[in-house]
């Protein structure tokens, strides 16, 4: 009996993951998008030290490429995803905050 091959295998795993991703970003609540991005920058940061560790160990130029193609995407989806967290958190932010802070300074000075 033959053995399945590698590439198959990882092919496999690979479309399964995005199937089980798919499911699971799609089926959270909206009050929870802000903790998942949370958490996802900092699985994207280690996806950085890893594909850092593989580029440099890997003795062949195109493992070597296709490492820094993969630190310069995790880096791009880390600090993508900050902003999309900040730009959330500033959408829960009291508007009348600033106001009233600006307000209070002018009648504190009269």
């Amino acid at each position: 009996m033959h053995s399945i091959s590698p590439i198959t295998t990882h092919l496999i795993i690979f479309v399964l993951a995005i199937y089980v991703g798919y499911h699971v970003v799609w089926n959270v609540t909206p009050a929870l998008h802000t903790p998942l991005m949370a958490v996802t920058n900092a699985v994207s940061a280690i996806v950085i030290v890893g594909a850092m560790l593989a580029a440099g160990l890997t003795v062949g130029a195109p493992g070597k490429t296709f490492g820094a193609l993969a630190v310069a995407l995790a880096a791009v989806n880390v600090f993508g995803g900050f902003l999309v967290t900040r730009r959330m958190l500033e959408m829960f932010r009291k508007k009348d905050s600033g106001k009233a802070a600006r307000h209070a300074g002018k009648g504190a000075a009269l």
